[in-house]
């Protein structure tokens, strides 16, 4: 009996050892791929700065942006491998009615994940760069690290991305079990102060229109979200009254 044990905890180690491997081997492949482009990647990261002359102030600072950039931008291309590694790993533990919703949802965690990617490029990044970037110039000379920069733009645009994930998650959550439309419908008027509280935290402007438009977004978010678990119930409601009258 313990033997069996054992031989089945180390199928399943040497399992994700494969998985993991394979994983690793997209990342690093997609890194290097992501060199022979890293120019263009880091011009695109920055125009929403406009005509603003960025700066190297370290010897090796250079090489370890384009590190940086080249290995996020690698991982972000590796996500489909990464994630089917992921979904090979647990599949044989889920059921046939789970493998469904697993797939049904996985292609939507990648679409909102850029989707946010897109919205923060396109409408915070730019009149955030410009405010930041140009505050206090007719005082002092503004020279900008690109480092600095880049950090910066990145990991703004990461979160808003996660931050797109939440119907996702709700539609999961929702089809677990685990939460209800009624529960998410009561928790609105909070949503909608953290929606302003978050939103004033990740824009760095004080520009209330601005502010505004991430908040709008986060709390159509949240609606959406409302929406999907209501949508989550009525059919689980469905299959389950169909399961009564067969």
């Amino acid at each position: 009996m313990n033997e069996t044990k054992n031989q089945s905890i180390l199928g399943h180690l040497r399992e994700l050892r494969k998985r993991v491997l394979w994983s690793l081997i997209a990342v690093v492949i997609t890194t290097a791929a992501s060199f022979f482009f890293a120019d263009q990647i880091i011009n695109l990261l920055k125009v929403p700065a406009g005509n603003v002359q960025f700066i190297f102030i370290e010897v090796t600072e250079a090489f370890s942006t384009y590190m940086k950039v080249c290995f996020i931008v690698g991982i972000i291309a590796a996500m489909p491998v990464i994630m089917y590694n992921a979904l090979m790993f647990v599949m044989p533990a889920l059921t046939s009615r789970e493998k469904k919703w697993v797939l049904l949802i996985l292609p939507w965690v990648l679409i909102m994940f850029f989707g946010g990617i897109y919205f923060g490029y396109r409408f915070l990044i730019p009149p955030a760069t410009r405010f930041l970037l140009h505050f206090g110039s007719n005082v002092a000379l503004i020279q900008p690290r690109l480092s600095n920069y880049v950090n910066f733009v990145i990991g703004l645009l990461l979160i808003i991305g996660l931050l797109f994930e939440m119907p996702v998650v709700v539609a999961f959550l929702a089809r677990i079990g685990v939460i209800s439309s009624r529960w998410l419908a009561n928790k609105q008027k909070i949503i909608i102060i953290v929606a302003f509280i978050v939103s004033a935290v990740i824009t760095p402007t004080p520009d209330a229109v601005n502010q505004t438009i991430v908040a709008g977004t986060l709390i159509a978010l949240f609606e959406l979200s409302i929406l999907i678990a209501w949508l989550m119930e009525k059919r689980k409601k469905k299959a389950q009254d169909t399961g009564l009258s067969a």
